[in-house]
């Protein structure tokens, strides 16, 4: 996946995958292919939307369960970060996709940027989140 702002920016994400156990561990790439601004900090974001949809009104509640600070200095051009995130401490469910066309849970990872004019950039990606039930 790639983000860019025209002739300012451009990063390219590398995930290992987009399916991902309760315990398992999401490995990102993070390239900075072009870099104009000049970004004061960075952070990884994992949040949780859980929507209930009638017939009336939709009912949306958006959480941020996990929130990491990735840097906080200027980034450099074909710079590279590897990321490890290990989802086994945080309170997860599985993802949930219609459920009865009324119940919605998806998680989605956020990348965002704050450059020194306090402008924040965002990169929102979904992932799934799953849980095997283990027989004997």
């Amino acid at each position: 996946m790639e983000v860019g702002i025209d002739g300012c920016l451009y990063i390219e994400f590398e995930y290992n995958k987009s399916k991902y156990h309760l315990k398992d561990v999401i490995i990102v790439k993070i390239h900075f292919l072009l870099v104009r601004i000049k970004i004061k900090n960075m952070e990884l974001e994992i949040r949780r939307c859980e929507s209930i949809i009638s017939r009336v009104n939709a009912y949306v509640e958006t959480e941020t369960l996990v929130k990491f600070e990735l840097m906080n200095s200027t980034l450099v051009r074909e710079e590279s970060i590897p990321i490890r995130l290990f989802l086994r401490p945080y309170e997860l469910t599985p993802t949930y996709c219609k459920i009865n066309n009324k119940f919605n849970i998806k998680y989605y990872l956020n990348l965002v940027l704050v450059d020194e004019e306090d402008q924040r950039y965002l990169k929102q990606q979904e992932i799934t989140v799953y849980y095997l039930l283990e027989t004997t």
